[in-house]
């Protein structure tokens, strides 16, 4: 009972901040859309790991080498990136393809694995994501409280992450919302890859 207060506050926090437009939306959208509803879904369990690995730092006093060295910081910030800007261009020269969202098997789906990857590559590399942790455990959770309750808010937070990002890509992939993109795929797209490139640009001069 003593940190309820504490979960409450955590948990709107990281709800308000997993709600707002970034990389982690825009690649769940793309490979919701692009390929398939269950691939939107294992991108979002990426997310969820990605989020671990944030926690993990936080927790064990990582989250001070790296708040203390630029060098460390800017070894992720530049990391993430080339990764960002690698999965725009690869979305701006993709072919389009009209996904039947009633078929089971999608020709041109990826991997269940890759789509994890590239969900957790996306959240783990992203600087914003990092600073986001940084302050939370430093300012929000505090260097007083147990590590347990630590790693049970960041399982919570886990926990938020997939479902949320579970949810987005199981609307985006209503039928009425999946013929619409088939019908302008190329477009989509092109503005799914110019905004990663945008976002990726943005954290260089950030």
């Amino acid at each position: 009972m003593e940190y309820l207060p504490l979960f409450g506050s955590v948990l709107l926090i990281h709800l308000l901040a997993v709600m707002s437009p970034g990389p982690d939306f825009i690649v769940a959208l793309r490979n919701s859309l692009t390929y398939s509803r269950k691939t939107g879904i294992y991108t979002s369990i990426g997310f969820g790991l990605g989020i671990g690995v944030h926690v993990f730092y936080c927790v064990f006093g990582l989250a001070l080498i790296i708040s203390t060295s630029q060098l460390v910081f800017n070894i992720i910030k530049y990391l993430g990136v080339v990764y960002l800007a690698y999965i725009g261009v690869m979305s701006i020269v993709s072919k389009t393809k009209d996904i039947d969202i009633g078929s089971e098997a999608h020709k041109k789906d990826i991997s269940h694995l890759k789509a994890i990857r590239i969900g957790f590559l996306t959240n783990v590399l992203n600087p914003k994501a990092t600073l986001f942790f940084l302050s939370l455990f430093t300012f929000v959770i505090g260097p007083k409280v147990p590590v347990s309750v630590s790693w049970f808010l960041g399982l919570m937070m886990m926990i938020n992450t997939t479902i949320w990002f579970s949810l987005v890509a199981i609307f985006f992939t209503q039928k009425k919302v999946r013929t619409f993109f088939n019908r302008n795929q190329k477009v989509f797209n092109l503005i799914f890859g110019l905004l990663l490139i945008v976002i990726a640009l943005k954290i260089v001069f950030t």
